[in-house]
């Protein structure tokens, strides 16, 4: 039996288990099955075109009848798919101009134009194969994605180094990141100097250096030598499972222009059958009918509009820019109103130092030193940046010990004997640090609205203070103005910040409006009122934090920025940037306009081709034979006109 196990000598020469032969064979055809059904249609087509020439040769040389008959047996030979496919469509609701095909080679063969029906089904499967490679290359940045995808890891265990699955890694594991592999989970930089390409993550052509503390992103590759990572999260969340599921959900959506285009077949197929008839009618002639409905076969706007916005997907994701289906390119490409959060959106999202503050006889960088060498233990956003701030620095930290912490208030530890804590000012002063008159004064002075201030005590007293606040990105300034170049006529900014913070972003940034002080609940009611505002739809909603989610879902189109890994955020979105720049929003829009705006005219332009196409065959002027190959022309046409999409 030939799905029947090896024999048991075969087993034990292998060494392997009894049921992995019979399940790797089983793989084996799965994948052969599979292999063949992604190369049906080239399958088809080369098959269509060997009949093609074989009968012709047949024709020329032996025997013109036999030579017709092979023809008629490629025509019954696609037919039986072809049937197939439609009646699955019908059974849907789904009817589509297959129809078309399907009356044009079945006329063929009741008319004895055996010839133009095998150019026919040539032209289907040739047409439909060259969908599939066009497809293929345009989604090769997607493919990419999910074929690099970490499978392995490196882990350390004392001395020892095992290799497992990534999903195996746990935080807190320390793995090897070998020269020239991806890095498989996101982490902190605790051996060795990593330089690495994050060109797939962030578009950026150039190796970026990390040192020991430095954080690393899963996805990027080791440019550099072998370093250690500690896994500061598990493989399943890290920044690249988060993408890889992003490319895995774009590829599961379906554009509602495709829709659209189902909905212009349903107009074509009774134009076609009018023309057809009248031409039957008028003339006597069923040949007539039979060239116009060839010319119609296959619509080239089934396969335009589905190239020309996956190859908008495909150009997207170079730039950094998932789009979860071609359904965001549509309202991307008519988008009139983008609305801006401003923490993590228009600003960086982490605090930096702007500041320090010293007293008692300390200097700027011993007051940061000593505040960054017990924040090390600290998982505060602020301690993280008080660490990465001392390390740019190049300040020399010590470990502390003794460690108490207050979450969300301060931390206080010993470092080199001396007491030192780090913190609000009421936690200080709770904990005995008070500063003397004089430095109290300038505390009061040394905080700006919008910015926070952490104290630094040390042995009860306060030394000094350190200013920190968000800054804008650096390509904020010029997004505003790159929007109303790309036709958005409004761009305001949301924000649950102070309305004074508020106003002063707003105004470096250049917003039309500026809605400050807004709760998750307020920035709902800002989209509905925008999606329901005369002339301001579709409304784009851009964000990052948990607090926007809601947002983002409402909108028409929800972009966040998910560069740090998987949020909220980034699920209840309908594009995510990948990247640090907030100008990738102008060009998610802009490659939607240019992509639908592609689709669109090759759907027209293909469409009106063939509709005189039809008129000229229903006069006679047109054969059947050559009016199929004048339709593979359209369709050619069309299709590379549609991969222009790919290009900037």
């Amino acid at each position: 039996m030939r799905n029947s196990a090896p024999e048991p000598h075969a087993t034990m020469l292998t060494g392997h288990d009894p049921k992995r032969p019979a399940h790797k064979s089983f793989r084996w055809r799965r994948s052969f099955w599979t292999y063949l059904q992604e190369r049906r249609q080239r399958l088809l087509a080369l098959f269509s075109l060997a009949t093609i020439l074989l009968g012709g040769l047949i024709y020329l040389l032996f025997s013109p009848g036999a030579g017709r008959l092979v023809w008629a047996g490629s025509i019954s030979v696609a037919l039986v798919p072809l049937s197939y496919s439609v009646l699955r469509s019908v059974l849907r609701g789904d009817v589509g101009v297959d129809v078309i095909a399907l009356v044009s080679m079945g006329g063929s063969l009741l008319l004895g134009e055996y010839l133009a029906g095998a150019v026919i089904a040539l032209m289907l499967s040739g047409g439909n194969a060259l969908e599939g490679a066009a497809v293929r290359r345009a989604r090769r940045e997607l493919t990419a994605l999910l074929e690099r995808a970490p499978k392995i890891a490196h882990r350390r265990q004392g001395d020892e180094l095992e290799e497992i699955p990534v999903e195996e890694v746990g935080v807190g594991n320390v793995v090897l990141v070998r020269a020239g592999e991806v890095v498989p989970v996101d982490g902190v930089v605790v051996k060795g100097q990593a330089v690495v390409d994050e060109s797939t993550l962030t578009g950026e052509p150039l190796p970026v250096s990390y040192e020991e503390g430095g954080m690393i992103r899963s996805g990027a590759i080791n440019a550099g030598e072998a370093f250690d990572l500690r896994a500061t999260r598990p493989a399943t969340e890290s920044a690249y499972a988060s993408i890889v599921r992003l490319v895995r959900s774009a590829e599961e959506q379906r554009a509602p222009f495709v829709r659209l285009a189902d909905r212009y077949a349903l107009f074509f197929l009774p134009v076609t059958a009018v023309i057809a008839g009248a031409a039957w009618i008028l003339s006597g002639e069923a040949v007539r009918a039979l060239a116009v409905f060839v010319v119609a076969t296959p619509c080239p706007l089934i396969l335009a509009a589905p190239i020309a916005l996956i190859s908008g997907i495909s150009r997207a994701a170079g730039s950094g820019i998932i789009l979860k289906g071609a359904t965001a390119i549509e309202k991307l490409g008519t988008a009139h109103t983008v609305l801006l959060d401003k923490t993590g959106t228009l600003t960086l999202g982490t605090p930096e130092i702007e500041h320090v503050l010293s007293f008692r006889g300390f200097d700027s960088d011993e007051v940061l030193r000593l505040a960054a060498s017990v924040d090390q233990l600290s998982a505060h956003v602020l301690a993280e940046a008080l660490v990465r701030g001392a390390r740019h620095r190049g300040l020399a930290l010590e470990f502390p010990e003794g460690v108490v912490e207050n979450p969300g208030q301060g931390i206080e530890g010993k470092i080199d004997g001396r007491r030192v804590a780090v913190g609000s000012t009421i936690w200080l002063r709770e904990r005995g640090y008070k500063p003397e008159e004089a430095d109290e004064r300038l505390l009061e002075d040394g905080s700006a609205s919008g910015r926070a201030k952490v104290l630094v005590g040390v042995d009860g007293h306060t030394i000094g203070e350190i200013i920190m606040g968000d800054h804008l990105r650096s390509d904020a300034s010029q997004l505003v103005e790159r929007l109303h170049g790309a036709e958005v006529g409004q761009v305001a900014m949301v924000t649950g910040d102070q309305r004074a913070v508020a106003e002063e972003i707003g105004q470096q940034v250049g917003v039309d409006h500026v809605y400050a002080e807004q709760s998750p609940e307020d920035k709902l009611e800002v989209v509905r009122s925008a999606r329901s505002h005369p002339g301001w739809q579709p409304v784009v909603m851009v964000g990052d934090g948990v607090n926007d989610a809601p947002a983002l879902a409402l909108a028409d189109v929800g972009i966040a920025m998910g560069s740090a890994g998987a949020t909220v955020s980034s699920e209840a979105a309908d594009a995510v940037v990948t990247v640090d720049r907030i100008g990738r929003v102008a060009d998610a829009i802009l490659i939607g306009k240019r992509s639908f705006g592609i689709a669109r005219q090759s759907v027209m332009v293909g469409m009106s081709l063939s509709i005189v196409a039809m008129i000229f065959a229903a006069f006679g002027y047109i054969s059947p034979v050559a009016g199929a190959l004048l339709q593979e022309v359209i369709d050619v046409a069309v299709i590379l006109n549609a991969l222009r999409a790919l290009r900037a």
